[in-house]
């Protein structure tokens, strides 16, 4: 007797063949995100603690922070503006050969000038390579699975600064300083320049396209609405106009859940510092803000693909705006690790949301450019933050928490104001063939 049902050996190994018929082609760029992040995550609980061990006080060091930024906000819209108009796997590779050599730069090259140098350099680096990398996926997705899509790109880059930490902080107490961590982050950068210049294939630019606008969809006038007149993505394709509500709406909320960031950057490890941790301790609370994103954010992706965005804006936004003022009445370090991973499961379901709309609300042919403008958004609350976090420190270190929940609370409130219709669309349908 014969049997239909397939073996469990052939089930396992289904569902692994099925997730890489579906994601093969992205694959080599989660990757390489991975990578990157493995030496983002080892960097970035140490870069403030050297910076600090060579002289710099913290209002300078909000200027130099703020320099990485601030290049990546003249660097990004230029950038995905090129990106979306030529082959877009050489820049990132240039990018990330630059984001290398100039992340180890800073070992050889000191001082207050050298530093703000260098970080605006690895800034405009950086800058070259994400929006080609968003738009890259954005097109190459499916747009009923692009918040699926952009959950695990949200993953890989958590998966690393997950492990990144740890990386860091075993190499430098293996060897004996803070210079193995620069120099990891900058061999990073280049396996991941080696891996998307060997494996990512990306598509002709010919064929580089949205869903186009329904034939019945008119751009109407700008009377009635303003500016936002040539506005919403319609129900079945991409905007006529980049500057729609969807777009507007979600750099609106990026630039506040990016003032977090350049918070952070600039007095995090310090803060924890003055509550008495370690450096384990403190790259353990960086691990801990991957984990919850590690996990949640395929599903969250998937959710949002299935159920639409807003609920996830919503509380996404909410728990990081709670968890910044819970901050402030610690005072025993271990309590930060509980409020980073309800802070960084917020994150998880927001960041999945704000690019999927940013991929709905791209038009024909401008995937790099709206992601482009997306980053910029983001960077100038970073730059922002940056250059005010360390000001405000040094009247108290629990200051710049404030102003971050402050500044979040407005933006998500604006944000949802001018995108409440957007944000409230039922997700696209699945792809379907047409004749």
């Amino acid at each position: 007797m014969t049997s239909t049902a397939r073996s469990p050996r052939a089930r396992l190994t289904a569902r692994p063949a099925a997730w890489l018929d579906r994601w093969g082609s992205i694959v080599p760029l989660l990757a390489a995100e991975f990578i990157v992040w493995l030496g983002f995550g080892a960097l970035l609980p140490v870069l403030p603690l050297y910076f600090e061990e060579q002289g710099i006080d913290l209002a300078t060091l909000g200027l130099v922070i703020a320099a990485w930024p601030a290049a990546r906000l003249v660097g990004e819209p230029a950038f995905g503006w090129l990106a979306d108009r030529t082959a877009r796997v050489p820049i990132m590779v240039v990018g990330l050969i630059a984001t290398g050599i100039f992340t180890a730069l800073p070992l050889v090259w000191t001082g207050p000038l050298a530093f703000f140098l260098l970080r605006a350099a690895a800034g405009l680096s950086t800058a070259a390579y994400d929006p080609a990398a968003r738009g890259f996926l954005t097109d190459a997705t499916e747009p009923a699975r692009r918040g699926e899509a952009f959950g695990l790109y949200g993953a890989a880059q958590m998966g690393g600064l997950l492990f990144g930490p740890a990386i860091g902080a075993f190499g430098a107490a293996l060897l004996g300083g803070h210079g193995f961590v620069f120099v990891f982050c900058g061999v990073a950068s280049l396996v991941a320049a080696a891996a998307i210049g060997l494996t990512v294939r990306e598509t002709p630019l010919p064929s580089r396209t949205h869903p186009a606008p329904r034939r019945d969809h008119v751009e109407l006038p700008h009377e009635g609405r303003g500016r936002f007149a040539a506005d919403d993505v319609a129900a079945a394709g991409a905007p006529a106009s980049l500057w729609n509500r969807g777009l507007i709406a979600v750099l609106i909320i990026n630039a506040g859940g990016y003032f977090a960031s350049g918070t952070y950057e600039v007095i995090w490890s310090l803060f924890l510092k003055s509550l008495g941790a370690g450096l384990d301790l403190i790259g353990l609370t960086f691990a801990m803000f991957g984990l919850p994103i590690l996990l949640l954010s395929p599903t969250a992706g998937r959710l949002v693909d299935r159920r639409g965005v807003l609920a996830f804006i919503v509380l996404g936004s909410i728990a990081p705006f709670a968890a910044g003022i819970a901050y402030t009445l610690i005072s025993d370090p271990l309590l930060a690790v509980p409020l980073i991973l309800i802070e960084a499961t917020g994150f998880a379901f927001l960041n999945p949301a704000l690019y999927s709309v940013v991929a709905a609300s791209s038009p024909a042919g401008r995937s790099a450019t709206a992601q482009g403008l997306f980053g910029a958004a983001g960077t100038v609350g970073f730059i922002v933050a940056s250059l005010i976090a360390g000001f405000l420190a040094e009247l108290d270190i629990r200051y710049p928490f404030y102003v971050f929940a402050a500044v979040m609370l407005a933006t998500f409130v604006v944000g949802l104001a001018i995108g409440w219709k957007v944000f409230r669309r039922p997700p696209a349908a699945p792809a379907t063939a047409v004749a």
